[in-house]
């Protein structure tokens, strides 16, 4: 597959719109061309794959981002979605959307989400000095240590 050209979802809505524009005005598929041609600056075959890009455009609004306008060489299959006209191919291509999953944030020190900086949570609850154990408290957890292999052992 050869690329030719591409044309960007903004400016083919722009251009269904001046469309539009001139088929409510009367306008014959001859003058429309050429006022699009104007319009978009296009022409000879910039112009007619501009007006058949825009008749892709037209049957695909949704998600659109572009079109792209490619020439298949021999034994080439037609991708999916693509629309042959005459020897090229205009192929749309779509925006994808990624599921953004949330993330709860813990609220931190001075009202920031939570970081590596700030309060840290301890498994075993909230410590009671900043340097450590004090010897009651090593004392009562040796105490229930022993006690847990006692019982341990008993089974």
């Amino acid at each position: 597959m050869k690329s030719i050209t591409e044309f960007a979802s903004f400016t083919l809505a722009n251009g269904l719109k001046a469309k539009n524009a001139l088929t409510e005005g009367g306008k014959s598929p001859e003058e429309i061309q050429t006022s699009l041609g104007e319009t978009f600056k296009y022409e000879g075959d910039k112009l007619k794959h501009f007006v058949s890009a825009l008749d892709v455009a037209a049957a695909n609004p949704e998600k659109l981002k572009r079109v792209v306008v490619a020439s298949l060489a021999e034994g080439e299959a037609t991708p999916a979605k693509a629309i042959k006209v005459e020897e090229t191919v205009y192929i749309p291509e779509f925006l994808i959307e990624t599921k953004m999953v949330p993330q709860k944030a813990e609220a931190g020190k001075f009202g920031r989400g939570g970081g590596k900086g700030g309060d840290r949570k301890s498994s075993s609850g909230p410590k009671s000095s900043p340097w450590g154990m004090s010897p009651e408290e090593k004392a009562a957890k040796l105490k229930s240590s022993a006690a847990a292999k006692a019982a341990a052992t008993a089974k």
